[in-house]
């Protein structure tokens, strides 16, 4: 996977490895595949944020923050209620469509999701970025691997993540682990 040896050149992983994940379990209780690039993102990375902006969201973490699981059952109760009396973004009008996190941006309550459509593959879902405090989506179409090195070097076309997306001039990019963020959970 290309773009993945990109990212671990541009912006090293932990020395440590992430604990495993049972993508079975994972995937039966989400009630779907995942994009096999997240897959690979998660393994190479594990919970965690990049360049102290983007959280990466994986499963069974000890930080509900982190938590794919948490993260699912929260924003599908919060869009629920907020699409009663708010339209919903281009691609989810369609029957059996739905959005998925994967991660978030540190201090805006802004997500990113996949936008999994009906008979499509996983591997060809894209992604939305809802700015999570107001009604704005930006709809990419691309997946979240792609999207990531988009944003971390300043190619995405996108009005947010202001200092990643070439309104500086890093040179060096950082992922730190939730555990070395956010210290051990349950402590």
């Amino acid at each position: 996977m290309i773009a993945l040896d990109t990212l671990v050149r541009l912006c090293p992983p932990p020395s440590d490895p992430p604990p495993s994940v049972d993508w079975t379990r994972t995937e039966r209780a989400l009630g779907t595949a995942l994009p096999a690039d997240y897959k690979r993102l998660v393994e190479t990375y594990g919970e965690g944020v990049f360049d102290e902006t983007i959280w990466l969201l994986v499963p069974d973490s000890a930080h509900d923050d982190c938590d794919l699981y948490a993260q699912t059952t929260e924003r599908d109760e919060i869009l629920a209620g907020l699409w009663e009396f708010e339209a919903k973004p281009v691609g989810l009008e369609e029957a059996g469509a739905r959005v998925l996190p994967w991660a978030f941006e540190e201090g805006t309550g802004a997500f990113l999701y996949w936008l999994a459509r009906p008979g499509q593959h996983p591997d060809d879902w894209t992604v939305l970025y809802n700015e999570g405090r107001g009604p704005l989506w930006e709809n990419h179409g691309m997946g979240c691997l792609a999207f990531l090195l988009a944003v971390l070097t300043g190619t995405a076309e996108t009005s947010y993540f202001g200092d990643l997306n070439g309104e500086d001039e890093r040179t060096e990019h950082r992922f730190a682990t939730a555990a070395q963020t956010l210290g051990t959970a349950g402590q």
